[in-house]
């Protein structure tokens, strides 16, 4: 009896030992990194990848560019139209110098709408070698929201630089109404009377 007693006090004693042991293992993982192999896959992959998202990251970001300044001046030009309504007075688009119109054709510098009390609303000049040509120095609008003259309307075209597929414009009426170029199936955007916009 007693030797059953200690034999079974020694074999719960082993039990428990190898149990103890068993639990304060550790466990080594077999991979701690990437193999040649995977790092050269990963490698190409993000070569691929960048060969073929950069020309369309560049085309993007011309796009995005352009309707950003033709947005700007439509809202510009909606600016003029509306406080000529509310005013009642004759209110002028065009390129400024200093706090005045500058009288010149030169669109690619700061714009203003400016009324005969002062600037209202100022643009900064666009991207230096793009282009943003109308024929006239100036839209002026009447209090019946039409232009103040039949030769002020036109088409203000806005063209990125080396990029002239890209050019987009608005169509300014002689009722004072805008319209913005729509691409056709080609990508190239076209006037109302389906012309494509171009710079000169």
């Amino acid at each position: 009896m007693l030797f059953n007693a200690l034999s079974q006090y020694f074999e719960a004693k082993l039990k428990g030992a190898q149990k103890k042991f068993r639990s304060n293992r550790i466990v080594v993982p077999k991979s701690l990194g990437f193999t040649l192999i995977e790092l050269m896959v990963g490698v190409a992959l993000i070569g691929v990848i960048s060969a073929i998202a950069i020309p369309n990251l560049n085309t993007f970001i011309i796009r995005m560019r352009v309707d950003n300044e033709i947005s700007t001046v439509q809202r510009l030009l909606l600016t003029a139209r509306n406080m000529a309504i509310n005013t009642g007075q004759n209110i002028t688009v065009c390129p400024l110098s200093g706090t005045a119109c500058s009288g010149t054709n030169d669109w690619t510098g700061a714009i203003g709408v400016v009324s005969p009390d002062g600037i209202i609303k100022e643009k900064a000049p666009i991207k230096a070698n793009d282009k943003l040509q109308y024929p006239f120095n100036q839209v002026v609008y009447a209090p019946t929201g039409r232009l103040n003259t039949i030769n002020e309307s036109g088409i203000l075209a806005y063209c990125p630089d080396g990029h002239p597929e890209y050019a987009r414009g608005i169509e300014i009426s002689i009722s004072g109404r805008l319209y913005i170029s729509q691409s056709d199936s080609t990508g190239i955007d076209k006037d109302r009377s389906n012309n494509p916009i171009i710079c000169s």
